[in-house]
């Protein structure tokens, strides 16, 4: 199922300007197009359009130990509350965290590679708030946290 991810901004990558009227189209676990909303839902009617009020752009890595809850999986749910797709693999070490990491599709990375939006790429989106607060992360294709 392909979905479209469309929001007031979208940046392709940390650093860089956000554009009006980008979107982001995800099959499965990865993302197929980055381009004008408009000629997304015209090339693709049957995809299911989500709509985001703040800044789309590519899911933070995480570096450093993990914030500390009462198990591994609320430790890794702990970072998509703050749009986090990706995490060192120094930093999951603990095989109950690491399992964590991987049941939920969190990418565990041996070399920290810069996060971008680009075709052919793991669909893990962050959006976030004029604010920067985290209003939802998408993992591997999947909506993982929405704020409330």
């Amino acid at each position: 199922m392909r979905t479209i991810h469309a929001a007031t901004l979208v940046r392709r990558a940390p650093g860089d300007e956000p554009v009006a009227g980008l979107a982001v189209l995800v099959s499965d676990d990865r993302i197929e197009a980055v381009g004008p909303l408009d000629e997304l839902t015209q090339a693709y009617p049957q995809a299911r359009v989500r709509r985001w009020a703040g800044t789309l752009g590519p899911a933070l890595l995480h570096d450093g130990p993990l914030p500390p809850a009462p198990s591994p999986r609320e430790r890794v749910h702990a970072l998509f509350r703050v749009g986090v797709g990706a995490v060192s693999a120094a930093d999951v070490a603990d095989p109950e965290l690491h399992a964590a990491a991987a049941r939920n599709h969190v990418a565990v990375l041996d070399v920290a590679r810069p996060p971008v939006l680009t075709p052919g790429g793991r669909a893990d989106l962050a959006v976030f708030a004029g604010d920067g607060s985290c209003l939802a992360t998408v993992v591997a294709g999947r909506l993982v946290h929405r704020r409330a």
